[in-house]
């Protein structure tokens, strides 16, 4: 079942500017609050937590019931795309996610719709529960990486700062990676629809390593699989919302707004508010407070806050920060941060 939903998270990510200004922050479920800190110890690792539905939809609903956040975005993870490939996944306690690299074709996976759809039936399941339990005055969010950052980890194996390897490769080996995205796209726009049709009121594509990328680069690799992965999503569901989030890519955001079809482009913290206010006349905007402001707290975030809100809120507008929110951060911070966005009066 599609729940197509009027709030005013839905009516700005369409385009239309509403009184309020609706929030909600990317990594709002995690490790800053204490009772997902006790959930993850009972789950055991970090993927059981995501495939096990019931705990997923919990650690889902969390911030919701200390903040008055107006989504919440599903529990999950950007590699469980590759993981339901047939890619080995695991998580290493303070190293982050690791991978078996894939080296050359023949290391490719296969995509089968109906194997990858039943791997990944817990994550819909945790969607169902999710949006049976929601009021109908919460959206919500479901997600997934962009085939650019899931090829950096499928190719690299783990993390990196620069992906130089993983750039060098495309260009060796162009037809292999072309295979590669080609795979990706199918994978990530079935993955997507199937999150739709279990209750996801939009969705958003990370492309969490777009910035690592040269202009040509970004356009072969992020804008041009991203612009497919929409158009598949928006034939099965027109009316459905498409955030698109190509971190770290400066001056290309118009080009990404313009080549991809999405609905709404989230902007990190590098980028100015007079080119957000530019990006408006275009897009629904979303972003874009510092984290380590929110990490630091007080005064000095709540004046920044305002100072979006005032910059950039008279057109279609979601309030956000440019990353996700640091594990460190004290929720007493986030619970003033999402208070002044709520407080916050437009001029008429």
């Amino acid at each position: 079942m599609v729940f197509v939903m009027e709030t005013d998270f839905i009516k700005n990510l369409r385009g239309q500017a509403t009184d309020t200004i609706p929030i909600w922050l990317m990594r709002q479920a995690g490790r800053y609050l204490p009772e997902y800190r006790e959930l993850r110890a009972q789950a055991g690792d970090f993927l059981s937590l995501c495939y096990n539905p019931v705990m997923a939809s919990e650690v889902t609903l969390q911030p919701l019931r200390r903040f008055d956040l107006d989504a919440a975005i599903i529990f999950s993870d950007i590699l469980v795309v590759p993981h339901a490939l047939g890619q080995k996944v695991w998580f290493v306690a303070g190293e982050g996610p690791k991978l078996s690299p894939i080296k050359s074709n023949s290391d490719l996976p296969k995509f089968n719709q109906d194997k990858f759809l039943e791997f990944l039936s817990p994550v819909f399941k945790a969607l169902e529960i999710t949006r049976s339990t929601l009021s109908q005055d919460k959206s919500l969010i479901g997600f997934a990486g962009a085939p650019w950052t899931l090829a950096c980890y499928m190719i690299n194996g783990q993390g990196s700062r620069d992906y130089q390897n993983v750039r060098l490769h495309a260009r060796q080996n162009p037809l292999d990676f072309q295979r590669l995205l080609d795979l990706l796209v199918e994978a990530i726009s079935c993955y997507l629809i199937q999150k739709i049709t279990s209750g996801a009121n939009a969705v958003q594509i990370f492309d969490s390593w777009a910035g690592v990328l040269s202009c040509e680069e970004f356009e072969s690799y992020s804008i041009q699989p991203t612009a497919k992965i929409i158009a598949n999503v928006k034939q099965a569901y027109p009316d459905i919302p498409i955030i698109g989030f190509p971190r770290g890519v400066g001056f290309n955001y118009p080009n990404y707004i313009k080549n991809t079809g999405i609905d709404a482009v989230s902007c990190d913290q590098g980028v100015p508010l007079a080119h957000m206010k530019h990006f408006q006349s275009d897009v629904c905007v979303q972003g874009n407070l510092d984290n380590l402001l929110l990490l630091k707290g007080g005064q000095e975030m709540v004046d920044q806050a305002l100072t979006i809100c005032q910059e950039v809120s008279d057109k279609p507008f979601i309030f956000n920060i440019g990353h996700g929110v640091i594990k460190e951060t004290n929720p007493v911070d986030v619970a003033l941060l999402v208070n002044t966005v709520k407080n916050f009066r437009k001029e008429k």
